[in-house]
């Protein structure tokens, strides 16, 4: 079982930059790939950006990349999205999520993780 608590969400304006974290507790942070997901107001959860268990690999949504970053500190059992160049329509609770994998490999669907965190709410006013 994998405990997983985001933190950092707050309000800034458009163009500004944030920084979430995702902490993690329970089985050894780094047989996971981590991954970032958010919902809007009315609209269905959406892959964000992911990073393999070595941190070797990472994939952005089209939405976010170029502006966006995630990254991960398996000593700290924590994963960051650094998020720049921030705009309105990046408003959304954004979640945190684990998949038990061995392997390098990154998912984009939420099916494929097992643990989801209860989310941190990011605003960005225009």
């Amino acid at each position: 079982q994998v405990q997983l608590v985001e933190s950092g969400g707050g309000l800034v304006r458009a163009g500004g930059s944030l920084r979430i974290s995702c902490a993690a507790s329970g089985r050894p942070f780094s047989y996971y790939t981590m991954g970032w997901f958010r919902q809007a107001p009315g609209k269905e959860r959406e892959f964000v950006a992911a990073i393999s268990w070595s941190g070797g690999m990472t994939y952005y949504a089209d939405s976010v990349k170029g502006r966006f970053t995630i990254s991960r500190d398996n000593a700290k059992n924590t994963v960051y999205l650094q998020m720049n160049n921030l705009e309105p329509e990046d408003t959304a609770v954004y979640y945190c999520a684990a998949e038990r994998t061995t392997l390098e490999v990154l998912s984009t669907r939420m099916g494929d993780y097992d643990y989801w965190g209860q989310g941190t709410q990011v605003t960005v006013s225009s």
